[in-house]
């Protein structure tokens, strides 16, 4: 039963395939390399003023396709991070005076996270527990004091007073995504992995065990005396449109103005390994897939920048560099390309009521980064409460918008199947992001 589910039939769908005559805006970007920061990916972020605190992730690059050396567990991260963005400055604090259930869930990849004030909520995330000897995905949701334990790491003192743990087996997601709407909750698609990576499938060398939730997990979460709470718990289910994982979900504002969260792309199809390209649109009500628009050139999780026009009322969502399906060539050609590589392309979605169209701007990243980084707000006074950038608030000169920090840096498109030694990194670069509006 689909109580939740309804297709729009009116929505009009154009896709920019080659170069606009006129771009909305320039993005332009700075590189800065802190000196001690060495590169994290797939990690979680939580920012007080100018400092973030970067938590779990990975100090390798894309995971191997040989189960033995893929997600080793000499690259988890097992440092608590604090960056101070403005000063590029560094403060690391390891995990392990942590209980063991804390300090192993904090050091695996792909958690879904969310800051609300100053709290950061850590759920799920994989990797590998010394516990269970194995790889597994964590059944369990952390809550962090920001403000505090930034301090705590930067004064040296004891981290322990400032993170709560609950132990729920709801809570054993990864490479999904969490955000709010209302007063509760989004855990949004991901999946269950338990046991080694392995691309031959759990018959062939190293087993393991995945199950896509397929679902959307609503909750409130309380924290009273130094323990969790999961209340008003609900989850939707839907084995075609949220069997999603490692994609973009953003904040955006359907035609009305009201708040809602889309679906962006995500991975795997049921019959052949690529990308879904439709969108989902996910409100308090329900949820809807978006008909008649395929997206081309974002596939998985990237850093993100939604971007909004209160004067146009029209919705940027900016994919910066990333992997994809389909890239554009030197020539403004499309091409397609089903081992989904590492991309240069800066790609938006651009929704105006009902309609909506894709293009390329024409500034490439500098690189293959993007993939499994995040968009960190420089000043929060320049966004909409819930995160949206306000283009408003832009003009004729480069306005500094926030930090692509980490992810992955690949040296080539297609890297997964390279028998180099180390054919991609965790980035160490923090790369300024401005926005400049061109009319």
């Amino acid at each position: 039963m689909r109580i939740f589910f309804w297709l729009i039939t009116s929505l009009v769908i154009t896709v920019t395939i080659n170069a606009q005559s006129s771009y909305p805006f320039q993005i332009t970007l700075e590189p800065v390399i802190p000196e001690g920061f060495a590169g994290l990916q797939s990690y979680a972020w939580a920012k007080d003023g100018d400092k973030v605190l970067l938590a779990g992730g990975r100090t390798d690059g894309l995971h191997r396709r040989q189960p033995f050396a893929s997600f080793n567990k000499k690259y988890n991260n097992t440092e608590l991070i604090v960056l101070d963005l403005k000063q590029e400055k560094v403060w690391k604090k390891n995990i392990f005076s942590l209980p063991v259930s804390f300090a192993e869930q904090l050091q695996s990849s792909n958690m879904e996270f969310f800051q609300q004030g100053n709290q950061l909520l850590i759920i799920g995330g994989y990797g590998y527990s010394e516990t269970k000897r194995d790889h597994i995905t964590h059944p369990a949701v952390i809550s962090i004091k920001v403000k505090e334990l930034i301090n705590a790491i930067i004064t040296s003192q004891d981290i322990s007073p400032f993170i709560v743990q609950l132990i729920d087996e709801r809570m054993a997601v990864t490479g999904g995504r969490l955000n709010k709407l209302g007063n509760l909750l989004y855990l949004v698609g991901g999946q269950r992995f338990d046991g080694r990576y392995n691309p031959h499938g759990p018959d062939h060398g190293p087993g393991f065990s995945q199950q896509y939730t397929n679902q959307i997990r609503k909750f409130t979460l309380t924290e009273k005396k130094g323990s969790l709470s999961i209340d008003n718990y609900t989850a939707i289910s839907d084995s075609q449109l949220l069997h999603r994982r490692d994609y973009n979900l953003l904040t955006q504002f359907d035609e009305k103005g009201k708040e809602m969260l889309t679906i962006y792309s995500g991975v795997f199809q049921y019959d052949k390994n690529v990308p879904f390209t439709t969108l989902i649109d996910i409100t308090e009500n329900g949820y809807n897939q978006v008909t008649e628009f395929n997206q081309q050139f974002s596939h998985y999780h990237t850093a993100t920048l939604p971007v909004y026009s209160k004067t146009n009322k029209i919705l940027y969502s900016i994919f910066l560099g990333g992997i994809a399906q389909r890239y554009t060539d030197s020539a403004g050609k499309v091409i397609t390309d089903n081992d989904i590589p590492f991309v240069k392309s800066i790609s938006v979605v651009e929704r105006k009521g009902n309609s909506i169209e894709e293009y390329i701007l024409p500034d490439p990243m500098p690189g293959y980064f993007g993939a499994a980084a995040e968009f960190i707000p420089a000043d929060e006074n320049l966004f909409t409460p819930n995160g949206i950038l306000d283009l408003d608030k832009a003009g004729k000169k480069p306005l500094m918008a926030g930090y692509i920090i980490g992810g992955i840096d690949s040296r080539a498109p297609n890297v997964f199947w390279s028998n180099e030694a180390d054919p991609s990194r965790a980035s160490p670069v923090i790369w300024k992001v401005y926005i400049r509006k061109n009319h």
